[in-house]
Formats: C-alpha cells, structure tokens, sequence
C-alpha cells in the first residue's frame, strides 16, 4: 500500500510553505492538482520537479477510483490545491475519504489554511468556533442563517469580494447590527488587511471602500443577553399567534377550494 498526502501549500506568502512539504512534492510518485498551472509555478519556485496530475472538483468522481487503485499498488501520491489544505472549501474530502475506505494511509501535512489566522487575528473568541465556508448561493442560505442566528460559538465564512457587500446586509439583517464581526482579506499578502467593528459599521466601511482579494469574515456569537431577548421575542410571537374558534375553523374550511380542504384544514381541526 502506498501513502497519500495532503499537502498545504501557501495561501499568499511563498515563505509559508513548509520544509517538509516541499520533500513530499519531490519524493512523490505523482502530484495532484487543483490547476496544474497554478500549481506549476509553484513546484517550479521551489525547483520540484515531478509529474502532475489534475484533479478538481470537475473530475474527482472519475479520477478517484484509478488514484485509489494506484495507492493499492504501492505508489505515494501527493495532493495540492490552488492554495491552502485541501479539503477545506476545496477538492479533496473525496478522494480522502475513497482512500480511507480501501485501507490506504492517509496523511495530511500541518499548513496553510486561511481560516486559522483570520480568527486568530479577529479578536473574538477562538476557543470555539463554526466554520461554515462559501454559503450557499441561492438554495437554503436564508434558512441557514436563520438556523446560525442562535449560534453561540464565532462563526467563519469564505466569500468573494463580488458578494462581500450583500452577505454582510444579510448577516445584519439576520445577526443584527450590533453584532461584532472581522472582516481579513489578502492573508500572508502585501495587501492584508483585518477590519473590525460591528457589523453595521464594516458594511459601511466596505459600501465606500470596493473590497479586493479573498476575504474571511468572522461573525461572533450570540451573546446571554441577546438569547434571552431572542427567547423572550420568540415566545410573545408565538402567543400572539391568532386561534381560531371552531366556528371560524368551520367558514375558513367551507370557503377552501376542494384540493385544501382534506390537507391544509385536517391539521388546524387536530
């Protein structure tokens, strides 16, 4: 059996990159790649001269099933996304996970991930924390922000600079914007920089300054008193929710088209 190796590369700064990392590059029988390109300059600044191969999230399905049966036959193959740990809002949870399941090793390098600093250097707490990644686009995000607005632990989100402004007006229409949140793009960069504050004022921030590069956003947590309002606010809805006598349970079912009648009436009798 051979080994796989899940391999860090830099997120900005070339002088991130592990001693380490570079001897896996050079003694593997093949190298992995998000973006061969991307991936080219790299192993070309750090003279790795060694075969790659790609393999993205466009290809794993296909590709996978063959890289296992080469690590079967022994041989040590490296993967390497266009930046940071693969696996992390990156291809590579699959082909780990095809590996693990046949028995082979699996062994991922200590490294680069963006998410790391950003929250370190956010100044919310990071002894506990979500990371969430790329929020959905369409589907499902309104009810996953609903579903973190009671979340107590710091939250980590990945977004693009084009969608920056717009995530941030959700998070503080959901969050609310007294919310404390960090805003670190360009991590190990010329151009890093953290904006903190609420989320009120770095939405301001960011609608007069045109946000550039990769950003993490860290939102932090609801706090006691915030729950308990939420709790409190919760609970007068519900009690102001309007109940219905028998007499008018019976107008509101006679007026139903027939379709309803059977399904959306049978459960306010019950």
């Amino acid at each position: 059996m051979g080994i796989l190796y899940i391999v860090p590369t830099p997120v900005g700064n070339m002088e991130d990159m592990t001693m380490r990392a570079i001897r896996v590059l050079r003694e593997a029988d093949l190298v992995l790649a998000e973006d061969t390109r991307t991936s080219g300059i790299l192993l070309q600044h750090f003279d790795i001269k060694n075969r790659l191969m790609s393999h993205h999230k466009f290809n794993e399905h296909g590709t996978s099933a063959s890289i296992v049966e080469r690590l079967k036959a022994g041989e040590t193959i490296a993967l390497i996304s266009d930046a940071g740990t693969p696996g992390i809002s990156d291809p590579g949870f699959f082909l780990a996970r095809e590996a693990a399941r046949a028995g082979i090793t699996v062994q991922c390098l200590p490294g680069a991930t963006a998410f790391v600093p950003a929250i370190v250097s956010s100044g919310l707490p990071c002894d506990r924390f979500c990371f969430e990644g790329f929020l959905p686009q369409k589907k499902g995000r309104q009810t996953l922000l609903e579903a973190l607005s009671t979340e107590t632990r710091t939250m980590i989100f990945y977004e693009s600079p084009y969608r920056l402004v717009k995530t941030l007006e959700q998070f503080a229409s959901v969050f609310g914007e007294t919310r404390q949140c960090s805003v670190c793009r360009e991590i190990s960069k010329v151009h890093e920089e953290s904006v903190r504050g609420t989320l009120a004022e770095v939405l301001a921030h960011f609608r007069e300054t045109e946000p550039r590069g990769e950003i993490v956003v860290c939102v932090a947590g609801i706090g006691e008193g915030e729950m308990s309002s939420f709790k409190a606010l919760k609970a007068q809805a519900k009690e102001r929710k309007p109940k219905l006598s028998n007499k008018e349970r019976y107008a509101l079912r006679e007026a139903a088209p027939e379709e309803f009648k059977k399904k959306k009436f049978r459960n306010q009798e019950e």
